[in-house]
């Protein structure tokens, strides 16, 4: 099994962050509340190339938060955890407290 998954190209590995179904009162939650669909990034890959052969550069690095489309990305397990892959244009923004 391996221990590290170093994405290629533009590719960008993501833990979906998972929001709290009760409040730190104990006050359950509906699972129709807003949420943001949100992850953070573990691993990035070096970039895409252009047609001259420049790499571009992905726009996130490693401990990012990120808001997710609703759809898309590659699930993958590695162990007992699951992540999601996607490509660096597929994240819809970066999130900053």
């Amino acid at each position: 099994m391996a221990k590290r998954l170093i994405p290629t190209l533009n590719r960008v590995l993501v833990e979906k962050i998972l929001q709290p179904s009760k409040t730190v009162s104990g006050i359950l939650l509906p699972e129709t509340s807003s949420q943001l669909n949100s992850g953070r990034v573990i691993a990035v890959g070096p970039g895409a190339r252009d047609r001259t052969g420049n790499l571009i550069p992905v726009s996130v690095k490693e401990g990012d938060n990120v808001l997710l489309p609703e759809f898309g990305g590659t699930q993958v397990k590695l162990g007992e955890k699951e992540f999601l892959l996607y490509r660096d244009e597929d994240l819809m923004a970066t999130l900053h407290d």
